[in-house]
Formats: structure tokens, sequence, C-alpha cells
């Protein structure tokens, strides 16, 4: 990583100018960093409740626009309503230039499930609970969130959008976004209102959106991966943390510096309720990716179910009685060879070679022992899983 010799860096925060460029959205005057931050993981434990320390949630998004960071993604279904009401409570009166994104089209069951609100009433109350909680006469953005929990569904988005576009026109929302959506959906909206942003997810591994990013960047529109390190293969998480401890940083520095390097357009929104990580996070700004990585994270993305077929892997901590890492493999066939690109990642990381040398005995040693059911990955610092819950790192949604 480069070093920044400022104030704020000495502090541990990151200076403006390092968060990875700006991007300003269609047809407005909102120039935002590409670095920004995700307040889902401010709520309680699965996005409900109050956070156990509020001080420390305070701390956090205060932290985070200290340090340059001028896009904040919500929502009032967050909590619900809790994380709106800390943002209030640690930044208004808003600094200039601060964008506040937030969603409608979904609320929160009694049981904490995730349902959809996209009726016009539903639409109308939700805009309405997030101008009161947030403070605000007008919201900056509002992105128009369909489809299931973590993909889109097909179908018309042409009636709920409709509402969202009449409350642009009474001045209630500047500006209309869209989450979880098809590129026809995105087409059908721009018939409706203009769209400037769209928030899906998207990673190293799960690339469907690939035309979809690079139709966006051609036409201006900003596109917001969330789950940065959601839907992971087992091998796919270890890879991705071997390739990062060869730049001798975090799995998901390495995922957020990825997304930077992949289009301009990119705006990132990785959460957290911890300033640790929160500083973690902005420093993948600075993280400068060598094509070598770019090549071993480019693998990543065929290791799918089809292309793996039945070969997986189980990687587990050093014996206690040994220094040596253990490996349990069984395979059937393989279109790529997973197990030679992690040693290969492993390899370039300090020390990652007499690690690798470990796997690479223990794997030739046969027959290995197969757990029924998904492989889980466990290390030392245990690599992401791609657990799409948790209180640390991950994108909002």
């Amino acid at each position: 990583m480069r070093a920044a010799g400022s104030m704020a860096e000495e502090n541990g925060m990151l200076p403006q100018a390092d968060l990875a460029g700006n991007f300003t959205l269609p047809g407005t005057s909102m120039t935002l960093n590409r670095m920004g931050y995700g307040a889902m993981q401010l709520a309680g434990p699965q996005a409900w409740g109050p956070p156990r320390d509020v001080d420390a949630a305070v701390s956090v998004l205060r932290e985070a626009v200290d340090a340059g960071v001028n896009h904040i993604d919500t929502s009032d279904f967050y909590g619900p309503h809790v994380t709106n009401q800390l943002i209030k409570q640690a930044l208004h009166p808003y600094p200039e230039g601060l964008v506040i994104v937030t969603k409608l089209g979904a609320r929160r069951g009694a049981d904490k499930s995730w349902l959809h609100a996209l009726s016009r009433q539903a639409l109308i109350d939700g805009a309405l609970d997030n101008l009161r909680n947030l403070g605000r006469d007008t919201l900056d953005v509002v992105n128009l969130r369909v489809g299931g929990v973590m993909g889109p569904s097909d179908g018309s988005i042409e009636e709920p959008l409709t509402v969202l576009a009449e409350l642009q026109r009474q001045g209630l929302i500047r500006h209309i976004g869209l989450s979880n959506v098809t590129p026809e959906q995105f087409a059908q909206g721009r018939t409706i209102t203009e769209i400037v942003c769209v928030q899906n997810v998207y990673n190293v591994a799960r690339r469907n959106d690939d035309a979809f990013v690079d139709d966006l960047a051609a036409r201006g529109v900003a596109y917001v991966p969330f789950f940065p390190l959601g839907g992971f293969r087992p091998l796919q998480s270890s890879i991705l943390a071997a390739a990062a401890a060869s730049l001798q940083a975090t799995p998901m520095q390495l995922a957020l510096a990825w997304l930077l390097q992949r289009s301009p357009n990119i705006l990132l929104i990785p959460g957290t309720s911890s300033v640790a990580h929160l500083r973690e996070n902005l420093k993948a700004a600075q993280l400068e990716i060598s094509r070598e990585v770019l090549d071993d994270l480019d693998a990543v993305r065929t290791m799918n179910s089809d292309s793996l077929g039945e070969r997986h892997f189980r990687i587990m901590p050093p014996s206690p009685r040994r220094n040596r890492s253990r490996v349990s493999v069984y395979r059937k066939e393989a279109r790529v060879d997973p197990l030679r690109l992690l040693l290969r990642s492993s390899a370039r990381s300090p020390g990652g070679l007499r690690h690798a040398i470990s796997i690479e005995r223990c794997a030739r040693r046969a027959p290995c022992r197969a757990d029924d059911g998904e492989p889980v990955i466990r290390s030392h610092d245990r690599p992401a899983q791609g657990r799409t819950s948790g209180r640390s790192g991950r994108g909002a949604r």
C-alpha cells in the first residue's frame, strides 16, 4: 500500500483525496467519493433493533465523514428506523456535500424477515419515515428496491417506480436509483424517470452483472455493488485470502480494491460497526493490485458449482502438535485446478511458501477425509465465508 503523510492518516484516518477518486451522478451536481459507507451494520444483529453501543455507532459515522466519506447508504427498514436515527444523531446538521442514499420497497416483519413494501401507500409512508428519521425535507437519492434477497427477479417495475417519480415531482425526492434489478428493468425505468444509480450484488466471485456494469459506465450511471464478500464458495474465499496476504492486505481490502479497479463508475458502500474495520476498509482505496493477482482473481469467477464438479477442499488450522496445515480433498473432475491456484497465491505471501508446500504434501496423501455437505474453510485468520450477515465489513444492501 502507498503511504500518505498527513495528519489524518497519522490518526488512523485517510484524507479525502485518497478515497479512490470521485464520480458525479448523471444529471446532478452530486459528486461522490467512490469509497462510501453502508449503515446497515449499525443496527443490532440481523439489522434489527438498536446497537449494543450507541456511542460506538455514532463514532463510526463521524469518523467516516471526517475521513472524507460523502456518500452514506441507509434505509429506514434497517432497525427498523434505527440507522436513520443514528445518522441524524451523529451528523445533523449535515455537512455540505454529504449525500445520503436511502431505499424504499421493503419492510421488516415482526419475525425480522424482509418483506416487500411496493404498494403506493407503503412507498409514500416509507418516504415520510425516511424524511422524519433523517431530519430532512428532501431525500437526496432513493433507490427502489425490488427482486429477492440476493438478486433480481423478472417483472415490471412500472407501478412502484411511477410512485417514486410522483414523489420526485412533489419535491420529496431529488434523484432516483434502482436496487436488485435486471438490465431490462433498468431500461424500463429510464422510460419513467432518470435513473442515477443501480445497486446490485456484484463481487470478484459473483460477476453476473459484468455486461451491465459496462453498459452503465458507458451511460455515465453509477453502479453500487453490495455484499463484496457475499456468495463465495469456500475455496474461492481461501484463494482470495491467499492473494490478499501476498499484498499484505485483508480479504475485504482486496475485494474492495478489485471493485474500484473494475470500473470507474463503481461506488462502494462497505459497512461495519467498528471504527477499526472502517479504517481497514477505507485503506482499500490505496491498495494497488498486480497483474498476477488480477489473473488469480479472474480465475476465481470460474469456480462455480459447474466448473468445480465435485472437487472440494477443507483447509484446517495447523495441528497443535505439528506446525502443519491439513487439507482434505475429494474430487471427480474439474475444468480448473483451484489447488494449483491456491498454492500459487499462497506462495507469494510472507511465509506462504512453507504453508503452500505443506498444503501440497497433505493433498498428495490419499485417501483424504470427505465430510457430508458443503465444506467450510477454517484458517488462522478465518477468511470470509461469503455470509451475508455479521458485524463487520459487509456491504449494505
